[in-house]
């Protein structure tokens, strides 16, 4: 009887975490996920939220260049650069995976 995990690769011996299977995985393939890039944060007052208007600049917590955020289901996964992509959209690119906090 398959529990829907196959041992750590030798690659990742440093993490003693089992990996699911693929076949284990086939079940939540199907699940949507909400995925958000974060640029930057910012404080406001109402009193200043109130007199934004077109073309405001609100200045964020970032510096230009700095990695942006990336949440999956409002939960940090991830960091990342924003790049352009087909028909002028952005996207973003992932250079860097958040460890989960082991802590609890």
């Amino acid at each position: 009887m398959s529990n829907g995990f196959e041992p750590v690769s030798a690659d990742e011996a440093s993490d003693s975490r089992p990996t699911l299977s693929s076949q284990g995985l086939d079940a939540v393939y199907d699940i949507p996920v909400q995925v958000s890039a974060v640029l930057g944060r910012a404080t406001l007052q109402v009193s200043q939220l109130l007199k934004l208007g077109r073309g405001a600049v609100v200045e964020l917590d970032r510096k230009l260049g700095e990695a942006v955020d990336i949440y999956v289901n409002n939960r940090l996964v991830a960091r990342g650069e924003v790049v352009m992509v087909e028909d002028n959209r952005l996207g973003v690119t992932m250079t860097e995976i958040v460890k989960a906090d082991r802590a609890g």
